[in-house]
């Protein structure tokens, strides 16, 4: 079961971008990408759906997941930390779980 929560409007609960999921995708890395290359730290990690980028969270000072998605419109990301498993659609502002 799927359960989705849109943190503006919980009337209008439905993430419209499953269809550019894939969740047998991989991380290209086992950190935040831009981070490994420029020597930062970062808190949480995130990955992609639609290409696999492993980006910082929004709580770590370069929030890499954030950039990756205004740069590229992949708007699914999930967490990619251990014993979490829950997703994030930017476009719909939603939290799926």
């Amino acid at each position: 079961q799927i359960h989705i929560i849109n943190m503006n409007n919980a009337n209008n609960s439905k993430c419209f971008h499953m269809d550019q999921v894939n969740d047998n995708i991989k991380g290209n890395t086992k950190g935040c990408e831009e981070c490994e290359k420029i020597g930062s730290d970062w808190v949480h990690l995130r990955l992609c759906l639609s290409c696999g980028h492993v980006g910082c969270c929004d709580s770590s000072v370069n929030k890499h997941g954030t950039k990756h998605y205004q740069e590229t419109d992949h708007p699914v990301i999930k967490s990619y930390e251990p014993g979490e498993n829950w997703k994030w659609c930017y476009e719909d502002n939603l939290f799926i779980g």
